[in-house]
């Protein structure tokens, strides 16, 4: 069997050897790069195509976040399965991986059978999302690995995996910063539109207390904090841009959209597209 290709990246020198090593001691798998910033490890990504990449979510010149938007926007390059390594768990940037398709969040430190492991089922599941995974059995890389754990999703969880895929990009296509509160509700919002457009017609009774639950706020703070983020991305947008996402009817000299405006518009484009299946 051909050995597994990985790719390592991490700001840490001592920690990037380590996971080397780690790595390298298993004989189903090889590392064919390492990289210290986010930059070189996307050059890695493009000359070595790695099956799996591990790489730490802050690193110079791009982090991992924004090296998973860069692979998943260039559609040239073979989408490795990605593991993001890292010292600490934050919210907020452990739900942005995951929506930009992180198969797995692992926090320092960690020990050697995990990191294999955790490897070897991140891979396959991965292939399975694919569609590749034909004949990859427990037998072709080890007996370490649960079935169970790996059994392939199914068409409704990878739409809302592509789905939050697809929201995130947008959203920081268009200019809204990940820090603000309104990013995140608008991100929500979207997701729940898209399922169920219904909830536009009650979008004070229905939406915005629905997420002030899931975000332990309330109404009215979901209600200006989603506003203000709007208007950000207005400040900061470009007629070009505006009219891409939006088309026509909206524009600057219009004004900025209300709040559900610009849910159902964002909603509405992500449903056409959706009309083509998972």
């Amino acid at each position: 069997m051909n050995k597994l290709k990985v790719a390592i990246a991490d700001d840490n020198e001592i920690t990037l050897r380590m996971l080397v090593e780690i790595v390298n001691s298993d004989n189903e798998l090889e590392v064919v790069g390492r990289a210290l910033d986010g930059k070189r490890l996307i050059t890695l990504i493009k000359e070595k195509q790695p099956d799996v990449v591990l790489l730490d979510l802050l690193m110079p010149e791009l982090d991992g976040i924004a090296v998973m938007e860069y692979v998943n926007a260039d559609a040239t390059i073979k989408n490795p399965a990605f593991i993001v390594v890292s010292s600490f768990d934050h919210k907020n940037l452990t739900s942005d991986a995951f929506a930009l398709g992180a198969e797995y969040y692992m926090l320092k430190p960690f020990d050697k059978e995990t990191v294999l492991n955790r490897i070897k089922k991140v891979y396959i599941k991965h292939l399975d999302e694919v569609g590749l995974n034909d004949n990859l059995t427990e037998a072709n890389l080890g007996s370490g690995i649960d079935n169970e754990e790996i059994a392939t999703e199914t068409i409704g969880s990878c739409l809302d995996k592509k789905l939050e895929t697809d929201v995130t990009y947008m959203l920081r296509k268009i200019g809204i910063p990940a820090n603000l509160k309104g990013y995140q509700y608008i991100r929500t919002a979207i997701i729940m539109a898209v399922k169920d457009m219904e909830v536009l017609d009650g979008i004070t009774k229905i939406l915005y207390p629905d997420i002030a639950k899931k975000y332990n706020s309330t109404t009215s703070r979901v209600e200006r904090s989603v506003r203000h983020a709007i208007e950000v991305a207005w400040d900061r947008g470009s007629d070009e841009l505006i009219e891409e996402l939006f088309g026509k009817g909206i524009s600057f000299a219009k004004g900025k959209p209300s709040n559900s405006e610009f849910i159902a518009l964002l909603a509405d484009k992500i449903r056409l597209k959706y009309n083509l299946g998972c």
